[in-house]
Formats: C-alpha cells, structure tokens, sequence
C-alpha cells in the first residue's frame, strides 16, 4: 500500500475525501483586519546582506521531500481553503488558546512556552498534559472542512524540562564539557520518549548557540564559545530526537520533531544583551555562528527557529538574504522555519498582530503566543489581497505539513504517549547520573583531597540538596524559580548522593547548610553557586560572582583547618579567585539536574580512598581571571583566560594551581538591572529616595531616615532574615518612596511579560490613595491593601506592561519601584527584584 494510501486511511483524513470551498464547516467569517499594520518592505543593508556563494554546503536527506510526501502534501493542499492554509502558519500558546477555538480558526501548531501549562498548575501532573494535548487534537479533528492534524511544541532543553517526574539532564554547558557525541544522542533519545509520553510531537531543540560573551543569561544553552562541540553535537542530537529519517514511513514511535536554534548568532550580540546585535563580518557569522547547523540539517532536523537578534542592525526573523537565499540555497534546507515568541513584532513596520514583512522574507511558522487571533485575522487579509503572494503561502503551508507527515502526525495511533513508566525511568536517570559525571571539571585539588575515602566523617554544607539550583532555569518555569524538592520526585539531590555514597563506604554525612558542626569532620563539600535564571533575569554587567555566605563558609572552614571542596554550580564561567583559594578542591559542576549522585561518583572514592572514576571534563568555556566579563574566547588576539578553554584535572594527571590573584578588575558598584533591594541591602547603584511637597531626601547606608516634610519615613525592619525589610509610615500630606539610580532599559524585559516584584506586609491600612510607581507609570494598590490581611507577608508582582501602558517610559528606567500615598498608610516592603511571569501577577487598576 501506498504512503498516501496508508496516512489517508490511518488519519481518515477529511482532507482526502472533502472539498473545501470557503470557511470550514462550524468557521464563522473571518472579521476585518484588526489593528492591520502595513509592512514595511524586507529591507536589508549591506552590512547584514548574505551572499550565498561563501556559505558551505548542506542538504536535508531525500527522504524528507520524497515523493510519495510530495504527491500526499500536494493532495491535501488541493483541498485546503486560503484560510485553512493561514491558519498553518499561525501557532498559539496554551495560555492564550483553548481547544474550542479550534472549531472557528484552523491554526496549524499550538505551544506550551516556559511558564505555560494545564490550567495554569506548573506542577500539574503528567496525566494532565496528556488531557490537554488530547483535547486540543480532539477539537481540531471536530472542525470539519480539511482537517490537518496540531503539531505541538515544548521547550525540552535539557530533558522534558516541563513536567514534574521527568528525567532532568545536565544543561548543555555541561554536556559541551563531556566531549561525548554519543552520549548526545541518547539524551536525545530519551528526551524524544518522555516528550512524546505527554502528548507532545515536537522539541525546540537542539540548541546551537555558540555563546561568545558570558553575561549573556542563556550561556548555559550552549555547548562552547567555539563552535566545534556543537558542530559534533547536531547530528547526533538530532539523530537522537526524531531517529532517522526513512522515505517510506514517518518517525517511529516514541521519537518527536526537532528544531535547531536560534538561527543565527544570538550567541554573539555585543556585550551578551538577550535578542541583542551581532556586529560583525559575514566571515565570523560562517566560521564561528553557523555552528552545527550543517550537520543539524543533513542529519533531517525538521524545523528550524529563527533567533530574535540581529545581524548588524538588521533582524533575523526579517532579513529574506539568511532565511531564504542561504537557508534555502547553500545549506538545503527542506523544513520550516518558525519564528520565536513574538519576534515577528520586532521587525519595522510590524506589530505582534500584523507581520506580512516576516513571511516574505523565510518564516513559515510566526510563533504568537497570545496575539494569534488578530494575527490570524490580519494574514488572512494579506494573503487576500496579495500582500503575501499566493506562492510564498503555499511554499509555506507545504514546508509545514511535510514535516507533520514525517512526524507521524497523520497517523492514528499513538504508542507511547500515556506510558509515564518512562517518566524519569531507571535507564534515563542512570544516563542522567552518566551525563553529570562526565560533565564535571576539576579546576584544583590540592593535597589530594580527592577523591575522599568512603569511610571518612564528611560535612556538607550550602545549597546541596536544592535540586532546583542544580537544575537552574527553564526546568518546569521559565526561570527556574520556585521549585521544592517535592518537585523532583524521581531525582536525587547532591546531598542524597554524597550521603549514599559515604554511608555505603562504612562512613559518616552530615547536612548542615551553614557550614557549622558539632563533631569535627575529616573533610568538608560546599555545594554553593548562581540560583536560577533565564534570559532577561540572567543577562548581568559583570563575572563577579558576589554571594558572601559562601566565602564565608569557606574561610570559616579552612580556619578550623578542615579540607575543603567546593562544588561549584553555574550556568557560566564566574570569576571565583577568592572562593578557589579558600577551597583545597574546586570542581565546576555547571547545573547538572535532577541526578546529584553522579557528582558523588567521581568525588568519593573507595574505602581505601583510591578514585572509583576519574574526572573526564573538560572546560567548553574559558574560566575568567578577572570579572569584567569582557568577551574571552580561545583564539582571540590577547587571549589570557585563568583556565584555558579544555583545561581540566584529571587525578591521574595532578597540576599544582597555587594562590590566584583576588583583584576582580570591576567597581564593587556595579550596575544591577533586575535586583534593586535584595537581603536588606539596596543593590549598587540603587538607593532609596524619600520625596514630599518639601523636597527629597537620598539615604545613603542609613537605614532610619525621612522626607523633608516628613510625609514618608523609613526604618529598618525584619522580614525573612534580620532588618532585610524596609518599614515605611505615610502621612500626614502626600510621600513618595522610590528606589533611584541612573537610567536602565528594561525594553525587553518588558517584552517578555516580566514583573516588578516584592514582598510587603501592611500594618496600619491606608486612609488615603496608595500607588505603585515605575518613572512616570503608576497602578493604584489602595483597593488591594484595603482588602489584605495585617501583619501578614504577601508577595506582589504586577506586570512591567501594565506600567508602560501607564505611562512608564520602559527604554530609560531610572525609578523602578515607587510607593506614594496621599494619606497616612503603614507598609513594609523586602525583596524588591524583576520577576518573570508565572501566572502569578497582577495588572491592578489605573
């Protein structure tokens, strides 16, 4: 039987036995355009214009466009309506869509993005993601008209990052660091089975980023600042996502799409800045941001996802030259291409509603999360009236749906999906466990302090058992906040493993955070570093890594004489001098995920004390040797890192490291962009003002002062730690409290639906009008504190839209958090900070 033949029969597809002609049956007709933007024309400058005949060769396998594909997508595209095939190249997030829309607009893809999930739960369970990928299908089946099976995507970036049980790998800063391409290809392959347990068909992955400044706040997505790891790691990734590619049946059960990324150099903005510029010559763009791209390609990577950056000023998701003359052409690529979240309403003339420029110049699939309606509705319009020639739509629609044929959309059945047994199974988290301990680099082991005897009395102290940390950002939210060890009930934290494995040698663990004891311990494990982040929150101005309590710890214990080994987990290279110093051992173990034990593989040994494994990494990113953050990549002009890129110890092969210098290079000020008033301290260069009718009043280090007037006072007060809260009195007359500095762009953070966050607590209620203030933009809390409860901590987090929508001027922000009152109110505040949006913040009345 036929491939047609089998896919009609398998899907009984109405597209094989209905003519479409006009709306779908139940479709109501398409409103006017709403908010239409007319597109500016797909203008490229020199300077950001590709010329095809310099980029190398590269070509999906025949099997992904063979015929008997080709004959079963022209078919079905025979049948399409015009909005039918609009609605292909639209995908919407779950947050903003529900499957009953899917029987008025045809839409060819939904999305879980990174805090998107069942009912809004991030910890809701797998049988919940399965109920909703279900019904999505199933009201997309019920449309009538030509039906085309949802392709649906999830960033699963280091294992099925988004639900609670699911085997956590090591984010790709560690894998690079494991030299070990067949190791990629087995993640691959069970991150492709517990996706598509859940429902889901597609990962946005891999990522081939190849990060040249790390105060870039997604320097953990990628391998290596040199694009040889990833260009060894495409392939196999791929391979390990989707298997290979067979002219004569979609992938096998069990395997999804795959979608390298992002598509091209956001690796390389200038100074690290997320969705920022790459300012450099077509040369660079090919030799170093090209990356794995090829050998994803001729590997059958399905999609490609198009970066948010730039190429010179010009932006990716617009520049027709990247998507099409050279996608197309010299690298030969036969999938789609989909743009990322929203990007399309970067581009001039564009609007997150409204983007023909976008579609014109190579993007098949725009990603619109929440504006997928109107943007729906201004396409179709488009493509009616020309905008978006008639060719250029169905070069798209066909891209897309012969990718869903070879994902095996068109077929009925599906095997896997339901077996949760393979949610974080025995042989994914043993690969796991393999994955952390081939990812760790050994940076100093003085004294042979490693590996540590089995049988030895072992202190642990800091963060160990925060398997959250470990697994930083984009593991089940965005960011990677506020997750519990109940979160990770398949996993074992740092501490479990180190205790087993101590315990299991005739030894002796003990789990104390502070680092204090009672009984002397023979040595000591701190396991401190970065707490989770994502992009926007990640991005930061220095290396300095600048917690105190771990430096603390450290000096604390090597006055007591004890040896000492840090454990050190970080999404980038961070300038440490003075914490290497204090430690006798130093290992970087990047943020290995749910499977601490394979750290306590490699760091205790047997009851003899002899190493049960060694040490394999390898540094994939050169280590600092001083904080400034200035790009350092290996073979740069000057290049003189602390550890050079592929340095690590190995304990058959010691090197003496000795004192390293501790001048970080950079002003203790440095300038905070998303902290404003952390652990009771206001974060350099923010301070607090005090404002009345009188005029203002800065406070320096003081923690007790007043407005001129009096109208506002503050006090230090207790919160979640000693004094780490700022008590603030209103009244009598109008007060305004601000925490000021020099102007910050909080443009795309603001893009990206983060929050101002803080705690209060409220103790006398307001007699008078209460506001929160961002520069000009203010919301009104008076009815919020009316109706909270005294004495009581609440957190708050409103939306830095709803304040650019007041007023805010977001481009140059020098007020970040204001509170004024026109009357007497009593409020402390504490932990003021940007935060993303977890379906947890509020847009309070103007």
């Amino acid at each position: 039987m036929s491939l047609i033949r089998r896919l009609a029969l398998s899907a009984g597809l109405a597209a094989l036995s209905t003519l479409g002609t006009g709306c779908a049956t139940g479709e109501t007709a398409a409103p006017a355009p709403i908010g239409y933007v007319t597109p500016a024309a797909s203008v490229v400058i020199d300077a950001a214009r590709a010329h095809p005949a310099l980029w190398p060769k590269a070509a999906s396998p025949a099997a992904m466009s063979d015929a008997a594909t080709e004959a079963f997508v022209s078919q079905l595209m025979s049948r399409m309506t015009l909005e039918e095939k609009v609605g292909q190249t639209i995908q919407a997030d779950i947050s903003a869509i529900k499957p009953e829309d899917l029987l008025i607009y045809p839409l060819g893809s939904i999305l879980a993005g990174g805090n998107s999930s069942p009912g809004g739960d991030e910890r809701a369970s797998p049988q919940a993601w399965v109920d909703l990928a279900r019904a999505f299908r199933a009201a997309n089946a019920r449309r009538g008209g030509t039906v085309v099976p949802l392709i649906y995507g999830i960033d699963a970036v280091h294992g099925h990052n988004n639900v609670v049980g699911a085997t956590i790998f090591p984010h790709n800063i560690g894998l690079g660091a494991a030299r070990d391409p067949d190791l990629i290809r087995r993640i691959g392959e069970a991150t492709a089975l517990e996706v598509a347990v859940t429902g889901a068909d597609w990962t946005f992955g891999p990522t081939l980023a190849v990060p040249r400044d790390d105060r870039w706040g997604r320097s953990y997505e990628g391998y290596g600042e040199n694009p040889e790891i990833a260009r060894s790691y495409a392939g196999p990734m791929t391979l390990g996502l989707q298997g290979r590619l067979s002219a004569s049946e979609p992938l096998t059960p069990g395997h999804i799409a795959g979608s390298a990324k992002h598509f091209l150099a956001d690796g390389g903005t200038q100074g690290g800045a997320d969705q920022g510029d790459f300012k450099g010559s077509e040369r660079e763009l090919i030799d170093i941001h090209l990356s794995g791209y090829p050998e994803a390609i001729d590997g059958g990577v399905l999609s490609i996802m198009a970066s948010f950056s730039s190429w010179n000023g010009v932006k990716h998701s617009g520049n027709q030259t990247i998507l099409t003359d050279v996608l197309r052409g010299p690298l030969g690529f036969d999938g789609f291409v989909v743009s990322d979240w929203n990007a399309h309403g970067q581009l001039a003339g564009c609007s997150n509603e409204s983007c023909a420029l976008a579609i014109n110049a190579g993007i098949d699939m725009l990603m619109a999360p929440d504006s997928w309606k109107p943007l729906y509705v201004n396409t179709l319009a488009q493509a009616r009236s020309g905008e978006i020639p008639a060719a250029r739509l169905d070069e798209a629609v066909r891209r897309i749906l012969r990718a869903k044929v070879k994902a095996g959309l068109f077929r009925a059945e599906r095997p896997v999906e339901g077996k949760f047994d393979e949610l974080g199974s025995p042989a994914h988290r043993a690969l796991a466990r393999e994955a952390v301990r081939k990812s760790l680099v050994m940076l100093k082991n003085e004294g042979s302090v490693l590996p540590i005897r089995a049988g030895a009395r072992v202190l642990v102290a800091g963060s160990a058992d925060d398997i959250g940390q470990a697994s930083g950002g984009w593991t089940l939210t965005w960011q990677g906040t506020g997750n519990t060890r109940a979160d990770f009930p398949n996993g074992q934290s740092i501490w479990e493993g180190l205790n087993a494995a101590v315990r299991a040698g005739g030894g002796q663990a003990t789990l104390s955070p502070d680092g204090r004891f009672t009984a002397r311990p023979d040595v000591a494990i701190v396991v401190f570093g970065e707490t989770p982040y994502a992009e926007f929150q990640g991005d930061v101005a220095t290396l300095d890594f600048k917690p105190e309590e771990p430096l603390a710890i450290l000096k604390r214990l090597k006055a007591a004489g004890i040896p000492t080994v840090s454990v050190f987990l970080s999404g980038r290279p961070l300038w440490t001098n003075p914490e290497i110093n204090q430690s006798d051992a130093f290992v970087a173990a990047w943020l290995p995920g749910s499977e601490g034990g394979g750290i306590a593989d490699v760091l205790v040994g047997d009851a003899n004390g002899k190493a049960r494994r060694d040490f394999q990494g390898t540094l994939s990113f050169s280590w600092p040797k001083d904080a400034a953050g200035r790009p350092l990549n290996v073979g740069q002009p000057g290049y003189d890192p602390q550890f050079a890129y592929g340095y690590g110890l190995r304990y058959a092969a010691p090197r003496k490291v000795g004192t390293l210098p501790e001048d970080s290079g950079v002003a203790a000020a440095a300038s905070s962009v998303a902290d404003y008033f952390v652990d009771g301290r206001f974060v350099p260069p923010w301070s607090l003002m005090l404002r009345d009718a009188g005029g203002e009043f800065r406070l320096g280090l003081e923690t007790v002062g007043r407005s001129p007037r009096g109208a506002v006072a503050v006090q230090a007060v207790d919160g979640a730690g000693q004094e780490s809260a700022r008590l603030l009195t209103f009244g009598p007359g109008e007060g305004h409290a601000v925490i000021a500095a020099s102007p910050v762009d909080l443009t795309r953070q603001t893009n990206g639906e983060m929050a101002i966050s803080f705690r209060y607590r409220l103790d006398a209620r307001p007699q008078g009008a209460v506001r929160l203030t961002l520069g000009a933009g203010s919301v009104d809390l008076t009815g919020l504190l009316k109706d909270a409860s005294l004495g009581q901590w609440r957190t708050l987090k409103v939306r830095l839209s709803c304040l650019r929508d007041a007023g805010a001027d977001v481009a140059a922000v020098d007020q970040p958090f204001g509170l004024k009152a026109t009357g007497p109110v009593t409020l402390a505040f504490e932990s003021v900070r940007l935060a993303s949006n977890e379906g947890d913040t509020v847009c309070p009345g103007g």
